[in-house]
């Protein structure tokens, strides 16, 4: 014990009498901080008796007093399914049939304020007619199920108009008019289609119209049969010693990290001698080579 004080003043700086009163408190504070999970996990295994509640609840319910209704809401009614005219049909008719006291007076008032039914889904137009109870009257319903209309009011069918036929036309030579006259190209469509042709410097596939953004399947599908590209045609080429990283970036192929991977590459090793040494950069592979090579040239 006097080597735990020695150590106690040399530790904290203690004097003789703060040290016995730390010695003192500290065994205090460790009881008063477990003495109360101690007690609660205590009380917690007890068994607690509701004996006294039990006989207090028992004694309540004694007095108690149930009132039991007896009026028509609580009333058990046998229900037969038969053939009814909701015009005609009496008030008891209806609540035999199954329909509630307040909807069966509900749809006698509808009658009385000259309202009628003219087809079996007019029922479903009273307030708080439940569909599923309608349909299972359905049969039963002396309506007819559609409205029949007069021959007066029958429309002579419109003329079937047949589509004007388009001359396929070369996409790479196309304007917004031609454009506009496939099947679901607008002209905002049509403006975009035109701008990536030019980004691209021209359509070298069918296929690449996929690329054009806000082309749907059946778009596609429309403008493929209605255009075609010049056999002899030649995109527009950008010159890989010559362009600008920003001349590049700007090809819809040619992300500015590639642009700035071809300026890099001509820095450190002069002008390209052929477009195939393109495949020397790392990021650019067989794939990538072959879909931008008829767009590359050495020379403007």
């Amino acid at each position: 014990m006097n080597r735990l004080k020695a150590w106690l003043r040399a530790f904290f700086g203690l004097s003789r009498r703060e040290t016995r009163a730390f010695l003192i408190l500290l065994p205090l504070m460790l009881i008063s901080i477990y003495l109360i999970p101690v007690y609660r996990h205590y009380k917690a295994k007890q068994q607690r008796d509701f004996s006294r509640e039990t006989k207090q609840l028992d004694s309540l319910l004694a007095y108690w007093k149930w009132d039991v209704k007896n009026d028509s809401s609580t009333q058990i009614v046998e229900h037969t399914l038969f053939t009814f005219n909701p015009n005609t049909a009496t008030k008891e008719e209806l609540i035999q049939l199954g329909f509630p006291t307040n909807l069966a007076n509900r749809i006698d008032n509808y009658r009385s304020k000259k309202g009628r039914f003219s087809i079996k889904s007019d029922l479903l137009k009273i307030y708080g007619m439940d569909s599923t109870f309608y349909n299972l009257l359905y049969s039963f319903i002396d309506l007819p199920a559609e409205r029949i209309t007069n021959i007066t009011d029958v429309k002579t069918p419109k003329e079937t108009v047949t589509p004007k036929t388009i001359q396929p036309f070369d996409v790479n030579q196309a304007d917004t008019s031609q454009l506009i006259r496939i099947y679901g190209i607008g002209p905002k469509l049509s403006q975009r289609i035109i701008k990536y042709r030019n980004q691209l410097g021209g359509f070298i596939s069918l296929d690449q119209v996929e690329e054009v953004y806000g082309l749907d399947t059946a778009v596609i599908k429309e403008l493929k049969q209605n255009i075609f590209i010049a056999e002899n045609f030649e995109p527009a080429k950008i010159s890989i010693n010559s362009a600008t990283e920003k001349e590049l970036a700007a090809h819809p192929y040619i992300k500015y990290p590639l642009a700035k991977a071809i300026a890099t590459y001509r820095f450190q090793h002069g002008n390209f001698t052929s477009v195939e040494d393109l495949k020397k950069i790392a990021s650019v592979d067989e794939t990538f080579y072959n879909r931008i090579k008829p767009y590359l040239s050495l020379n403007p």
